[in-house]
């Protein structure tokens, strides 16, 4: 398969990974962008209203339904058709703007059939959050030793549960198949443009590898990367109206007092909080993970030369090449020290802040056992949410170190000069050239 990207010029810094796959990378990311917050204010602005006035309306807080009948209502329907009318929008703009590209099917419509599942996916977990309080208070009740709790009431909410968990399970299955095709394809986008090009990039070190192995581990990170992101936005839109809502259960925070929207400020300082801390924390990571692919490349290439010829692979040069290998592993280990300290603080932490905050609303006796289940699940699905950086962090190490790595392709593609550390590779291993006759 012949590719041509005669509408795509020569770009620096990882622009072949999309524009491979992505018909003008730049101006589509950035439209989709703006879309989607035109969209979002549309939506927000007129037609919610609309669909009120419609008669398309969402039933109150605590009224709404916790079954599959959820996803039938007027009011989400309202929602789906819109949504589905700005998908379909911008994917046939593009669709007929990038007529030429090669791979617009699975990067536009692809894409969107992802982002289409992702939503379903948050949808699920607000009827999952609805399911919480009819459950947590019938347990309550049981408990208590209340009257007219019956084994029926548990089996009728487990049957429905089962209702939704095998909806969810059946989506998931179909999609992981279509996300796995999805993320092939990306892969064989950039592997046809990397061996188009592979007269300029076939003396860089370790360019078998980076074409081989770092563009299918590249196309799963963004991929995943890219699904996070989209869930996070959607969950933060659906879950935030749920949990400024909550709050009104809350009476007061520990030292802080009684404040308007206190779970939507709590989760917002929590995740900022996180965020910044293993940033700092993890600001060497990618540099380290870069070297030790680098390191790791060096050692296995002088023994796969070691194959061939007698003269290479000898021992003096393998152990100085592994003494390398076993250096930067032992400084990885060292600074994931603190990094995993700095992490697993904040995770076990956010396991208690919510309870902590609410311990004065507990004593005060104004919710439930089910109330008590829905704010933490929606306090838990917005501050994620705002976690994005925190709950991707070792991933985006992953992705910073690919990207050291593929950015001395684009350098060669480009024709400018190389990175000094891939510099000083060529002119060693021309040195061993030379020496070698």
């Amino acid at each position: 398969m012949s590719l041509r990207f005669r509408s795509e010029p020569d770009q620096g810094s990882l622009s072949a990974v999309f524009h491979s796959f992505f018909p003008q990378p730049k101006l589509f990311f950035i439209s989709m962008a703006v879309w989607t917050l035109a969209c979002i204010a549309v939506w927000y602005s007129f037609f919610s209203g609309l669909g009120t006035r419609l008669g398309f309306v969402m039933p109150g807080e605590g009224k709404e339904p916790y079954d599959l009948s959820y996803f039938l209502l007027w009011g989400n329907l309202w929602f789906y058709g819109f949504f589905l009318v700005c998908i379909l929008v911008f994917c046939g703009a593009w669709h007929i703007r990038a007529w030429n590209h090669p791979w617009k099917i699975w990067s536009l419509w692809g894409s969107a059939l992802i982002i289409l599942v992702t939503y379903f996916g948050v949808q699920v977990s607000v009827v999952i959050n609805n399911f919480r309080r009819p459950f947590g208070d019938l347990l309550q009740a049981a408990l208590t030793k209340q009257p007219g709790v019956t084994t029926e009431s548990f089996y009728s909410l487990m049957i429905i549960f089962a209702q939704i968990a095998f909806l969810s399970m059946f989506v998931s299955i179909l999609t992981d198949f279509f996300t796995s095709h999805y993320i092939f394809r990306w892969r064989t986008a950039m592997n046809d443009f990397y061996m188009s090009k592979w007269e300029r990039l076939r003396h860089i070190e370790g360019a078998s590898q980076r074409v081989q192995e770092d563009t299918m581990r590249l196309s799963s990170v963004l991929e995943g990367l890219g699904i996070s992101l989209i869930n996070s936005v959607m969950t933060l839109i659906v879950f935030l109206p749920i949990l400024l809502a909550l709050s009104t259960y809350v009476t007061e925070l520990p030292i802080i007092g009684k404040i308007p929207h206190s779970l939507f400020w709590l989760a917002l300082f929590w995740s900022i909080f996180g965020t910044v801390l293993l940033a700092v924390a993890g600001i060497k990571l990618p540099g380290l993970n870069f070297k030790n692919q680098r390191v790791e490349a060096a050692y296995r290439k002088e023994l796969v030369y070691g194959e061939d010829h007698e003269e290479r692979a000898q021992p003096a040069t393998v152990k100085e090449l592994f003494a390398n290998v076993r250096r930067n592993y032992f400084r990885i280990y060292f600074h994931y020290v603190y990094f995993n300290v700095a992490r697993y603080f904040y995770l076990q932490a956010d396991t208690m802040f919510v309870l902590f905050m609410l311990v004065p609303t507990f004593v005060a006796g104004v919710i439930t056992y089910g109330i008590y289940q829905q704010i933490a699940t929606a306090f838990g699905q917005v501050s994620n949410s705002f976690q994005y950086l925190v709950n991707s962090w070792t991933t985006i190490i992953e992705l910073l170190s690919i990207h050291k790595r593929l950015k001395t392709f684009e350098a060669a593609i480009d024709n400018v000069p190389l990175p000094s550390i891939d510099q000083r590779y060529l002119e060693r291993e021309a040195g061993v050239i030379q020496a070698d006759g």
